[in-house]
């Protein structure tokens, strides 16, 4: 596929999002010191082009018919989750499994409060999405970190540091799958191996896997229930629209339990809350789970692929500089250890001199001392301008 082909006017279209209460845009020079006239906003995992036509319309019928009442969890939402795991995924699920939060990040803050105590230690692998940590730490547990060996350009499981790491204190194992920020697509055996590890640690094993939509050609996600169906009983799968139709500011995702116990505890805590989802966000969801959802992500992947190729081209003509190919998900991870310069000195060219404000890698962990992220879910111009403040940043390696 040529730069080309992968141009789609749904995904070209440069809107402004500033003024509009973005966290991505309207509060990057409160946290990075990049104002939005002129600055980049390449950090917050959502994406700068809108949610497909299937989405919009669904919200216009809701907002014509004007009336905004009780809208509960039902059998077409349902059923629309049903259908996209077996037809995207190939996975097979019942409705009764699926419960629902706000968001993701709630449903790890839910996990914890439900199968941990406070003083229990939590198992990560890092680098990892920043989130987990801060929502451990949050809940009054502790974070055991367990680092990922990398090979080259690949993440890799180092299963035995991570037991001899083990104190008996741990309760629970957050992974991400795909993996982020590296965009890693784990194996069916590799997620076996990690399913046995939790068994042989009897942690509960929650399993992130809100990129799993965005997966490019050559790679193949396995949900960890397909990978490991005999561990079901430890089992609790996290799944959303909001990454894949950019829709986060919705806040419902999805607690796909297969087992019944471990179920009926999550459900008894929902209960004790007594949370229900938006209405609005269970129409969205619906409609986009949908044929005319599906094609869009199709397209949304195309045309990622196009701005990862086209990023990452550029990145890597930057002397110590390297891009690490992403198998998954819009979030560019890229190492700049070959300059030798000093964390601060890297930081200060990108968001000073070029105006661009990623992810801090030191955020995601040990493994991420020299990295920064970069979101790449935005119009082709904005990448290309991108490119062009970084190469010129550090013209002087040249």
């Amino acid at each position: 596929m040529s730069l080309d082909d992968s141009h789609d006017a749904r995904f070209d279209t440069v809107i402004d999002r500033r003024g509009t209460q973005s966290s991505k845009w309207d509060y990057m020079e409160k946290y990075y010191g990049v104002s939005p006239d002129g600055g980049l906003a390449m950090w917050t995992a959502d994406s700068d082009y809108p949610t497909p036509a299937c989405v919009t319309d669904a919200l216009h019928r809701a907002a014509d018919h004007g009336i905004f009442g009780y809208y509960p969890v039902n059998d077409e939402y349902l059923a629309a989750i049903q259908w996209w795991m077996k037809t995207r995924h190939n996975w097979q699920i019942e409705p009764s499994w699926v419960l629902t939060a706000q968001g993701l990040g709630n449903a790890i803050g839910l996990a914890l409060d439900v199968w941990t105590e406070p003083g229990d230690q939590i198992v990560i692998f890092s680098p990892v999405y920043h989130e987990f940590r801060n929502k451990v730490e949050k809940s009054g547990r502790e974070v055991n970190e367990c680092p990922l060996r990398r090979d080259g350009d690949t993440y890799m499981l180092d299963l035995d540091d991570a037991q001899a790491r083990m104190t008996g204190r741990e309760k629970m194992l957050i992974w991400c799958s795909p993996q982020n920020p590296s965009g890693r697509v784990w194996t069916a055996e590799e997620l076996r191996s990690v399913a046995d590890f939790a068994a042989h640690n009897d942690l509960t094993l929650v399993s992130d896997e809100v990129h799993h939509d965005l997966v490019y050609a050559g790679s193949t996600f396995v949900p960890m229930h397909i990978a490991v169906p005999e561990h079901e009983d430890r089992l609790i799968v996290l799944t959303s629209a909001s990454k894949t139709f950019n829709i986060a500011g919705q806040r419902t995702g999805n607690m796909i339990i297969p087992n019944a116990s471990l179920r009926r505890d999550m459900q008894t805590r929902l209960n004790a809350l007594d949370y229900k989802p938006a209405g609005l966000s269970l129409l969205m969801i619906t409609a986009a789970y949908s044929p005319e959802g599906a094609e869009w992500v199709d397209a949304q992947v195309a045309y990622l692929e196009g701005n990862r190729a086209l990023f990452d081209a550029a990145i890597d003509t930057i002397p110590g500089v390297h891009s690490l190919p992403l198998r998954s998900t819009y979030l560019a991870w890229v190492d700049f250890a070959g300059t030798g310069m000093s964390y601060e000195e890297i930081s200060r060219r990108v968001l000073e001199d070029a105006r661009i404000a990623p992810s801090a890698g030191p955020e995601f962990g040990a493994g991420g001392e020299t990295f920064l992220r970069f979101n790449l879910a935005a119009p082709r111009a904005t990448i290309q301008e991108a490119c062009n403040r970084l190469t010129a940043a550090f013209s002087d390696l040249q």
